[in-house]
C-alpha cells in the first residue's frame, strides 16, 4: 500500500470509526462477550460483590430524594445490571440505568433504563468495568532523535509517525508518560481523563468505580499496550472494524482528589469474595451443596487470580453533595 492509496489517521480517530463507527466492532449482535470474556462473565460472584458494593454506598448516604441509582457505563449487553438486580433484594428501591452506544437488546429486564448518556444529577453508584480502556485515544512515538510524534495508521494497521505532538497532549505526556528515548510509545490517556471526570460528576454523591487494566506512573510499559482482541484471542490492531482495540489505562491519571487505587483481589476480598472450598465432609452429607459451593470456589480464584483478574485495578472516587 503506497502513501497514495493511504487514508492515514491517528489512532483515537481510526479507533472511534472501527469501534463504534457503522458496522463497528462494538455495534455488532453479539457484542463484547462474543470476543473476549470479562469479570461479569467469569462469575455472578462480580455482580453479586457489585451488588453489595451498591448497597453499602446507598447505607452512607444522606437523606435523598427519589430511589438510588445505579449507572453501568459501557454496559455491553446488559449483562452486570442484570446480574446486580438478582442479587438485591426483591424490595430493594433502585433505578439501573444501562449506558452503552450499541442498541438495547431484546429481551432485557423491564427496570433497566438503556441510555446513551449517563443521568445528570443523581445520588449512588457508577459502576465503569473494562470501559475506560475502549475510549480511544493517540498513540506517540519518539523518533530517533527523541522527538515525540503522533504515531498515524492506515486501515490496514500499517503505522508511520505523523507531526509532532504539541499543546495538552504533549502537557500529558510530560506528566503522566514521558518518552525519553528513541522507539519508546505511550498512548495519550488525557481523552480517558477527560471521560472519567465527566462520568463523576453526574454524580451529586455516592461512588464513582471504574475497573480496568491499568499501569501506574512508576511502571509504564516502553512500548505502549494497544492490542486487538478477536474470537477470544490477542491480535494485531487493525482499525478496520474486524476487531476490538484496546489499551490499558494510566487509572493513576485518571483519578481526581479523594480517590483510593487497589487490585481487584484487594476490592473483591473485601466485598466478601473468597476462594474457600468446603470441607469434604459436606459432600457426604450435601453432595448438591458441595458442588456448588466447590464451583463458587473455583470461580472466586478466577476473580482473584495473580497474573489474570485479580489484577485489574480498581479507582474508587467519592463524591459529596457540594455545600452552598
Amino acid at each position: 500500500m503506497t502513501d497514495e492509496t493511504c487514508e492515514w489517521q491517528g489512532w483515537r480517530e481510526a479507533t472511534e470509526a472501527a469501534l463504534y463507527g457503522p458496522g463497528g466492532f462494538y455495534l455488532r449482535p453479539e457484542g463484547p462477550a462474543g470476543h473476549f470474556r470479562t469479570s461479569v462473565h467469569a462469575s455472578p460472584l462480580f455482580a453479586a460483590a457489585v451488588a453489595r458494593l451498591f448497597r453499602e454506598t446507598v447505607a452512607e448516604l444522606g437523606p435523598g430524594a427519589g430511589d438510588p441509582v445505579i449507572v453501568d457505563m459501557g454496559a455491553g449487553r446488559g449483562e452486570l445490571l442484570t446480574g446486580v438486580l438478582a442479587a438485591l433484594p426483591d424490595d430493594f428501591p433502585v433505578r439501573a440505568y444501562a449506558v452503552e452506544r450499541a442498541s438495547r437488546p431484546a429481551g432485557l429486564d423491564a427496570r433497566i433504563e438503556w441510555t446513551h448518556r449517563p443521568p445528570e444529577g443523581v445520588r449512588g453508584l457508577l459502576f465503569a468495568n473494562e470501559w475506560l480502556d475502549n475510549v480511544p485515544v493517540d498513540v506517540a512515538e519518539a523518533d530517533e532523535d527523541g522527538v515525540v510524534r503522533q504515531v498515524l495508521v492506515a486501515a490496514d494497521g500499517t503505522e508511520r509517525l505523523g507531526p509532532p505532538v504539541a499543546g495538552a497532549d504533549a502537557e500529558w505526556l510530560a506528566r503522566w508518560w514521558p518518552l525519553t528515548e528513541p522507539g519508546a510509545r505511550a498512548e495519550i490517556g488525557r481523552p480517558r481523563d477527560v471521560a472519567w471526570a465527566r462520568a463523576v460528576a453526574t454524580l451529586d454523591e455516592g461512588l464513582a468505580v471504574a475497573v480496568d487494566y491499568a499501569h501506574s506512573a512508576a511502571a509504564r510499559p516502553l512500548f505502549g499496550t494497544l492490542t486487538g482482541f478477536r474470537g477470544g484471542r490477542e491480535v494485531r490492531p487493525v482499525p478496520d472494524g474486524s476487531c476490538d482495540l484496546t489499551a490499558h489505562v494510566a487509572l493513576d491519571a485518571c483519578a481526581l482528589p479523594g480517590a483510593v487505587l487497589s487490585t481487584q483481589r484487594e476490592a473483591l476480598r473485601g466485598l466478601g469474595v473468597a476462594p474457600e472450598r468446603p470441607p469434604i465432609a459436606r459432600a457426604t452429607t450435601d453432595p448438591t451443596g458441595y458442588l456448588r459451593a466447590l464451583s463458587e470456589a473455583s470461580e472466586a480464584a478466577e476473580l482473584l487470580l495473580p497474573g489474570g483478574l485479580g489484577d485489574f485495578i480498581w479507582l474508587k472516587q467519592p463524591v459529596r453533595p457540594t455545600s452552598g
